[in-house]
């Protein structure tokens, strides 16, 4: 599940697109996106909030159900971080009953919106890939810390149901370091082509937490590391955690963000409700 090498394999292939016509009808942060509205949608209001946390100010997206408490879910993006498709994808999942916290996971040296700025998609990688070397283990569990503590004093929160967490492609380490920093809000953690989840470190973090998971596996990404499924497999179920591990059939690394070159709406939307049904499992 190696997410710089994936990656490398989907320039190319857009469904149908060539990488150049892609790039002339849109931006990374302004791709006009069209996410399907959940059946009996709540009505949502969402801010932009700044997070203090031991290494700085992490500027991030809130958004829940405009009545009431919910429980609530802590979202970490993909290589590109913070941008309109994550405030979309936290709003849909806000009218679907929760209270979402989308984080820019490179707030020690750059903003969400001056990352997108960059406009190309090589351009903000390279600049993502530099400030994703600070966040190291210790400062992901740091972070994690800090967001959960952040998100039990919103008003809009049910602090007496658990938290749940996602992460897409360099986001699903963060979310295994998430559950496992935080067990005792943690119970639900879900992985859509996350890159390095069957490292040693990451699986030796797994009898620490006390989360259900999902893990939703690109294709291309199982076909470069057959055996990654296997070892989660074993990890789990040693530990005694429940994890729902699947290759997602003819899904490229990076299928469900719904402005990625390889955006597969199929699958996305089964994944997606796969996610809706563990929260509905777990969260409540």
């Amino acid at each position: 599940m190696c997410d710089d090498l994936t990656d490398a394999d989907n320039r190319g292939i857009q469904n149908g697109m060539s990488r150049r016509d892609f790039a002339a009808g849109a931006t990374i942060a302004g791709l006009a996106l069209m996410l399907p509205v959940p059946a009996n949608a709540l009505a949502v209001k969402g801010r932009d909030v700044s997070i203090t946390t031991p290494d700085g100010v992490c500027d991030a997206y809130f958004v829940a159900p405009a009545k009431g408490k919910h429980a609530a879910v802590l979202v970490w993006p993909d290589i590109y971080g913070l941008r309109p498709a994550f405030r979309q994808m936290a709003e849909r999942l806000a009218m679907s009953g929760y209270a979402v916290l989308t984080v820019n996971p490179f707030y020690r040296t750059i903003k969400a919106p001056d990352l997108q700025a960059a406009g190309d998609r090589d351009v903000v990688r390279g600049q993502a890939g530099e400030a994703r070397k600070l966040l190291t283990p210790k400062a992901a569990a740091r972070d994690a810390v800090a967001f959960v503590a952040f998100i039990d004093k919103q008003p809009e929160v049910n602090k007496k149901r658990g938290i749940g967490t996602t992460g897409y492609c360099m986001g699903g380490p963060l979310v295994m370091q998430t559950a496992a920093a935080v067990p005792s809000r943690v119970r639900a953690g879900a992985s859509f082509h996350g890159g390095g989840l069957a490292t040693d470190p990451m699986l030796a973090l797994i009898p620490s937490m006390k989360a259900s998971f999902l893990i939703a596996i690109a294709e291309n990404d199982d076909a470069r590391a057959p055996t990654d499924k296997d070892k989660l497999r074993v990890a789990f179920d040693a530990a005694k955690r429940p994890a729902e591990i699947e290759v997602y059939a003819g899904a490229m690394h990076g299928w469900c963000p719904p402005d990625s070159q390889v955006y597969n709406q199929v699958q996305a939307d089964r994944a997606w409700e796969r996610l809706l049904a563990l929260f509905k499992k777990l969260l409540a």
